[in-house]
């Protein structure tokens, strides 16, 4: 099996980290912005292996985290509706509104947006897009409370930070929460935000030790395990 190769850059920042160290956030936090070496803004990631089985329904994981300090990027936020539901959305900015129109763009591949949200009369219509949207996680869902009629907060919410996300088949999560250009304060607040959520969603199949690890990460750059117990005694 072939080993992944890294590069210098990469190679020299591994080298602030203590191998079986188990990192308090804070500290995790900071060292990570020590270990960057890209010339873009990378995107922090949480990442959790859960004790869960995904393949039973009531072992699996999902839901939403609000992040206080934001993502740090521009999300495009698409909504289906019809009749007075339009005007709506589109007052609470929404990036694009509409239905059939919408519907026929995105059968022909096109994929313009981060966040797809639909109210309840109009699912008999999207629900076709299933096969389009599902595996890109893009399908409106009411667990991720993106089939709804309260579209005016939804799309705030979403607009201001709000992130989904969904175990995948081997148990894992992969949570954005922020740039590491934020604060080490804002970053440790949409942490302490994500981490919350994540136990909040833990499910009624979940036995034994539901949280097994915590990986705190920026793209490219190498992963930092936490200490589990003082991640999970973080509160927003």
């Amino acid at each position: 099996m072939a080993t992944q190769k890294h590069g210098k850059k990469y190679l020299e920042v591994s080298k602030l980290l203590e191998a079986e160290k188990l990192y308090e956030p804070r500290e995790a936090v900071s060292l990570l912005k020590k270990l960057n070496y890209v010339k873009f803004d990378p995107t922090v990631e949480l990442h959790m292996k859960l004790g869960v089985d995904p393949r039973h329904a009531d072992q699996m994981v999902r839901g939403v985290a609000m992040l206080p300090a934001g993502t740090g990027k521009e999300v495009k936020v698409l909504v289906f509706a019809q009749g007075e539901k339009v005007s709506e959305a589109e007052t609470a900015g929404a990036d694009f509104v509409g239905l059939d129109d919408l519907i026929k763009q995105i059968e022909s591949d096109w994929l313009g947006f981060d966040v797809a949200i639909a109210t309840p009369d109009v699912m008999g219509k999207v629900g076709r897009l299933g096969k389009k949207l599902g595996p890109r996680g893009l399908m409106p869902s009411p667990k991720a409370g993106t089939i709804t009629f309260d579209l005016a907060r939804t799309i705030r919410e979403v607009k201001a930070g709000r992130v989904e996300f969904k175990v995948d088949k081997t148990a894992l999560l992969h949570i954005p929460a922020g740039k590491l250009s934020f604060s080490e304060e804002a970053l440790m607040t949409n942490i302490s935000s994500v981490v919350d959520a994540v136990v909040r969603a833990r499910p009624s199949g979940a036995k034994g030790t539901y949280v097994k690890s915590v990986v705190l990460t920026s793209t490219m750059s190498p992963s930092i395990r936490l200490d589990v117990a003082t991640a999970l005694a973080l509160k927003p």
